[in-house]
């Protein structure tokens, strides 16, 4: 089985270093060519909370040729209907994308490769790209867990050795509600990657600092609020139950959510948001598909989001230029 990372940055470069690292086969491509080159010569190094270096096979998208049965794909999901449409060329028959993007990126993908060729992932770590072929793995080792699922009643027949490759890496659930799955983690990343892009710092920041944690809960709020509205069952992450943990309809039950947070999300207070790193190196983020999902489906289901409705003005601002990412955006809410 012929198997490929499309978009190998920082995540998917730690992705096929463990999975090479285990004897899988897997190929890592990226348009960035320093990046591939210093793969191809010097092997990916992973750093942070491990320390390794690992050959792997790498190259450009114009290397690619051939067929592919299994394609994880990690790009940003801006130019998603344009990448989804070039990789249909190499995908086999009965072949399957695999997408760790953020958000729910499986509906526009499946509407141009078919549902039951892609199947879905949401990852529990992060990580950051500090050179070409250097990445930093800023989770703790105990928590490299994937959940796989498929918005398609009938998920691709490549699901079990999918879930093979992964396990290279880390514990991975098949989740039957994978609608779930997508919005806990679509949770983490509106109320830590949002507010702390907002603030210029790391999820563990954005936690720490009272102040700004009262938005984080107010992010989490929203997004439960959300779900419960639209009859969606928001899935536990790593056998924590988001909505038991941090949902509150009463003070007392909101003093403890407050005070849960920033514990809650301690193996990752490390972590620098992607979006994050995309403004700090002049790209456009992916706010829309984050933020801007949870108030698209708020106005669908008639349920306010005000609090991801700012973030998404403010991260939007900070694109242009006309505000930075800084602990003084917290007097705009």
């Amino acid at each position: 089985m012929r198997a490929a990372i499309y978009g190998a940055g920082s995540m998917g470069t730690i992705l096929g270093a463990f999975i090479t690292r285990k004897g899988g086969q897997i190929e890592l491509i990226n348009r960035n060519v320093a990046h591939v080159e210093a793969l191809r010569t010097k092997g990916a190094r992973v750093c942070g909370t491990v320390d390794f270096v690992q050959p792997v096979t790498a190259y450009t998208p114009d290397k690619m040729s051939g067929k592919y049965d299994v394609i994880f794909l990690l790009t940003k999901q801006l130019q998603n209907a344009d990448v989804a449409a070039y990789l249909k060329g190499f995908l086999a028959e009965n072949g399957v994308v695999v997408t760790l993007q953020n958000g729910i990126p499986e509906l526009l993908l499946g509407e141009i490769l078919g549902e039951d060729n892609v199947l879905g992932c949401t990852v529990a770590w992060g990580a950051t790209m500090l050179g070409p072929g250097v990445c930093e793995l800023t989770s703790s080792p105990d928590s490299l867990t994937f959940s796989l699922g498929s918005l398609s009643p009938n998920p691709n027949f490549h699901l079990p050795q999918v879930k093979g490759i992964l396990e290279m890496m880390g514990p991975v659930e098949v989740d039957p509600n994978f609608i779930g799955t997508r919005w806990s983690k679509l949770l983490i990343n509106a109320a830590f990657s949002g507010m702390s892009t907002v603030l210029g710092c790391t999820f563990g920041e954005a936690a720490g600092n009272k102040a700004s944690r009262k938005y984080v809960q107010a992010l989490i709020k929203e997004c439960i609020d959300v779900c419960a509205t639209a009859n969606i069952k928001i899935e536990p992450v790593q056998g924590k139950d988001i909505v038991k943990l941090l949902d509150y309809q009463n003070p007392i039950k909101k003093a403890i959510s407050f005070f849960i947070i920033p514990i809650a999300i301690r193996k990752h207070a490390r972590l620098k948001a992607s979006m994050l790193q995309d403004i700090e190196k002049g790209k456009k983020t992916e706010v829309d598909a984050i933020n801007g999902v949870v108030c698209a489906f708020g106005r669908k289901v008639g349920c306010p989001t005000p609090v991801n409705d700012k973030v998404v003005e403010i991260i939007h601002k900070i694109e242009d230029g006309r505000l930075a990412a800084s602990f003084d955006n917290l007097k705009l809410f």
